[in-house]
């Protein structure tokens, strides 16, 4: 009875103390299970692996988030001795040979990956042999590459682990580029279709095609543990379909000029996209094997493959 008491008495001290108990129960997924192996050793567990207490005649063990007490009972009849102890991630306090099974669906279901969230960086395109510079002739799509800027909207994400560091992640994304020219000009699509120049006299403030895609990834994710940190390193494939885009041009006398148009610009493209970084923070690069413009209709008849690189901070 006074093992029992003292144990209460603590465990509400811990719970107070360290705040680690009700973020699980408040959600709905806290579950309480209780179990006895072959050295009749009782155990209860209180939501998601937060609150333990594991019980072997000889002692009790009292665990809330990764901070625990082993109260171990006095042969001399007096108070029991106390002992404080701090648990790690791989510490076997919850587990037995039969939780095997439901501590690897566990860290399956625990696996969160990185792509919710925003993104910040610069975009440009290069030729089919992966030229910056431009053929002769279309010196006009030339970029303006610090103020071309791409900003990209990650709103839904779905993680499917393979165990707890390591998974497929896949969502949704909004996709914004801005591809600012360097020169005093535009571009316009002519009666067949091809992108040309649009040259103009007066002096030109900015010029730019905009575009806005919505993204599909499909990334294969693996985290590599650091302390209590993690490095996240991630790639795969990546779809998009075009949902707007656009030309603007602002003049010196302030004068705004926009012009919404399909451009010639393909509906749907494909690439590639990988990301590396620690815990929320990536760094972030995309390729897209589709060209900007349809075949044949881009300025000059070429090819132009636009990329992507730049800093996200992700929310998992």
């Amino acid at each position: 009875m006074k093992k029992i008491v003292i144990t209460a008495l603590l465990t509400i001290i811990l719970i107070q103390g360290f705040s680690q108990v009700s973020s699980a129960e408040k959600k709905g997924d806290g579950k309480a299970a209780t179990a006895a192996d072959s050295n009749s050793i009782t155990k209860v567990v209180v939501g998601q692996d937060r609150l333990a207490i594991a019980d072997n005649g000889n002692k009790i063990n009292v665990r809330v988030g990764n901070r625990g007490l082993t109260i171990l009972e006095s042969l001399e009849g007096k108070l029991p001795k106390i002992e404080v102890e701090k648990y790690n991630d791989n510490s076997s306090f919850y587990k037995d040979q039969d939780d095997n099974k439901d501590s690897k669906g566990h860290r399956r279901t625990h696996f969160r990956g990185h792509w919710a969230g925003c993104e910040i960086g610069f975009n440009n395109y290069v030729t089919d042999n992966y030229n910056f510079s431009l053929p002769a002739g279309i010196e006009y799509m030339s970029l303006n590459s610090g103020k071309a800027m791409n900003f990209n909207l990650n709103f839904s994400q779905l993680s499917i682990g393979l165990g707890r560091h390591i998974g497929f992640v896949t969502g949704l994304g909004l996709n914004w580029n801005n591809y600012r020219f360097d020169g005093n000009n535009n571009i316009l699509k002519d009666a067949s279709g091809n992108i040309i120049n649009d040259p103009y006299s007066e002096t030109l403030k900015k010029s730019k095609l905009a575009t806005l895609y919505l993204d599909l990834p499909v990334l294969f994710e693996v985290q590599i543990p650091t302390d209590h940190q993690r490095i996240n390193i991630a790639a795969g494939p990546i779809g998009a379909i075009k949902i707007s885009s656009h030309s603007k041009m602002v003049f010196e006398n302030g004068d705004k000029v926009k012009s919404d148009g399909d451009f010639s610009l393909n509906m749907l493209r494909y690439g590639a996209t990988a990301r590396i970084g620690y815990e929320n923070f990536e760094i972030y690069g995309t390729y897209y094997m589709t060209p900007l413009f349809k075949h044949g209709k881009g300025p000059g008849g070429v090819d132009l493959f636009p990329f992507e690189i730049g800093l996200a901070f992700s929310i998992n």
